[in-house]
């Protein structure tokens, strides 16, 4: 996993660990985590591709400025995850597409 645990100044209380599905796979978060953080420390780098020149897309601004983290949570497209709470059951999708339903 790619979170700081142990560091020489700082303490990271325990936090409850949330089981959540991105692309059909099960991941662990922890609580207080986004969508994003929870992705990144599990070790997911390409949340998506853009939908004209396919260029991967990444944890980008990490305050909800950007269009790079445009993912499908629950079925609704378009949900910036670097500032969306991460929550038990959570089903995420990478959006390589506008996002328009049909």
């Amino acid at each position: 996993m790619n979170r700081i645990e142990h560091h020489p100044i700082l303490t990271f209380p325990e936090k409850r660990t949330l089981t959540f599905y991105f692309d059909g796979k099960a991941l662990s978060g922890k609580e207080g985590d986004t969508i994003a953080s929870a992705l990144h420390a599990a070790g997911v780098r390409v949340l998506g591709h853009h939908f004209k020149s396919h260029r991967p897309r990444g944890f980008y601004c990490a305050i909800g400025n950007c269009s790079s983290c445009l993912m499908v949570v629950n079925g609704v497209p378009n949900v910036r995850v670097c500032v969306e709470q991460l929550e038990e059951g959570m089903d995420v999708r990478s959006q390589n597409d506008k996002g328009v339903l049909p």
